[in-house]
């Protein structure tokens, strides 16, 4: 698996934060084999969740039915980068105004 995805939650942008308990079993589900999740990253703003896969695109197509399911896309940005590596590209949403960093 070449590519880490972070899937971005703002967490202002919430209602509460009750989907996270179920998220992880039905990504699992959705994703199959594509990728395999990697825990989240905590902190006051956002809630970061990290998953590895071979092919990115497709792996966030999955993710974001999920999401979408869930009634939680519109608080959600994405994007994913070699594993290693500084650079992301950003996958969602479409016109990304600003530049996807981690805390």
């Amino acid at each position: 698996m070449d590519y880490q995805l972070v899937i971005k939650f703002w967490r202002k942008s919430l209602d509460d934060e009750a989907f996270l308990a179920t998220l992880e079993a039905e990504l699992t589900t959705a994703l199959g084999k594509a990728a395999t999740l990697d825990g989240y990253d905590v902190s006051a703003k956002e809630i970061n969740l990290f998953m590895f896969t071979a092919d990115p695109r497709p792996a966030f197509r999955k993710t974001k039915d999920v999401l979408e399911g869930m009634g939680v896309l519109h608080s959600v940005s994405a994007a994913y980068r070699l594993v290693g590596g500084a650079q992301f590209t950003s996958v969602w949403p479409l016109r990304m105004a600003r530049k996807f960093t981690l805390p």
